[in-house]
């Protein structure tokens, strides 16, 4: 078996929602060559444009971006294909004579790409179907319970109607021995590391000030009801194809609206009544703030980061000048 090339020099560029990491990806881009990789689960998905805070056609513009509308909502997209694609798209990038700049949020995503993917399973179709039929029978919450048993920690972070995770955890845990928990607790551990590959430019933007964080998804969420994202969550499901257990849907944002339109069907084929809305609101901006959370756990286990306060006045500069240390214009 031949020895793949070494990875080739990279940057990234990690924090929570809204820390601003596409102003500073293209600030990094306006003076240096790049090309930028979206590490990010949702911006994967067509037609999820609003919701995903998806970047402009003009910052599309600025420089070539990989990864973004590559999957149909229909389709899953998994870290181990995230790793298969970027570890090509950096080489590719590399031959061109730029820097591949990794921006997004999905830390599992930059887990997977720093550490290895351990043995994990792969997705089996048998044993999904399997699941899915004992679901049927049982109900979720029943196979969640049977989850408790084998894989307690995995379990007790899931909610008992969690679909998606409860069949991934159980997949995991029939196809191979083992829980979810104990291969998530490997990679968190970097024990995987690939010798060769060249030790990770990692920027973290990451807020000083937890409540500078919150305002911001507050504000974000806000701007994303005003530019049309009921409407979005509206034509997806008019599809008929897609439904609220799939990866995609279950994005923050668009299960908060799914689950909306789900409540009051008839009164939501036109406007949406204010009190609905307004519930909506609130649990989309929850669960941001709960995602934002999770992230920044994450990032706190990547001991080579260099953190930058997002919420300070010259954390723009900031990114620069380290990028600088590393890379000459």
């Amino acid at each position: 078996m031949s020895t793949p090339p070494p990875r080739p020099q990279f940057i990234a560029l990690a924090g929570p929602t809204a820390s601003g990491k596409t102003a500073a990806a293209l600030a990094i881009a306006g003076e240096h060559a790049v090309e930028i990789i979206s590490v990010d689960s949702a911006l994967v998905y067509r037609g999820m444009t609003i919701g995903t805070a998806k970047p402009s056609a003009e910052e599309l513009a600025a420089a070539p971006h990989h990864l973004i509308d590559i999957r149909d909502p229909l389709q899953a997209y998994s870290a181990a294909e995230f790793t298969r694609d970027a570890e090509r798209l950096m080489h590719e990038i590399a031959a061109r004579g730029k820097l591949p700049l990794l921006v997004g949020g999905t830390m599992l995503y930059f887990k997977a790409l720093f550490d290895g993917l351990d043995d994990m399973p792969a997705a089996d179709p048998a044993l999904r179907a399997e699941i899915a039929a004992q679901a049927a029978e049982k109900g979720w919450p029943a196979l969640h319970q049977e989850l408790s048993q084998v894989d307690p920690l995995t379990a007790a972070r899931l909610e008992p109607q969690d679909s998606q995770r409860i069949a991934r955890a159980l997949e995991v845990f029939r196809a191979s021995g083992q829980p979810l928990s104990f291969f998530q607790k490997r990679l968190a551990g970097g024990a995987e590391r690939k010798p060769e590959a060249p030790a990770p430019r990692l920027i973290c933007l990451e807020p000083s000030e937890r409540a500078w964080l919150h305002q911001r998804i507050a504000q974000r969420f806000d701007q994303m009801l005003a530019a049309g994202l009921v409407d979005e969550v509206k034509a997806l499901r008019a599809r008929g194809d897609l439904h609220a257990d799939l990866p995609s849907m279950r994005c923050v944002g668009y299960r908060q609206v799914w689950e909306m339109l789900d409540a009051a069907p008839a009164q939501l084929l036109a406007t949406a009544p204010a009190p609905a809305l307004a519930l909506m609101r609130d649990k989309g901006i929850a669960a941001t703030r709960q995602l934002a959370k999770r992230q920044l756990t994450w990032l706190r286990s990547m001991p080579q980061r260099q953190v930058i306060a997002c919420d300070q006045p010259d954390a723009l500069d900031q990114v620069l000048r380290q990028v600088r240390a590393w890379v000459k214009p």
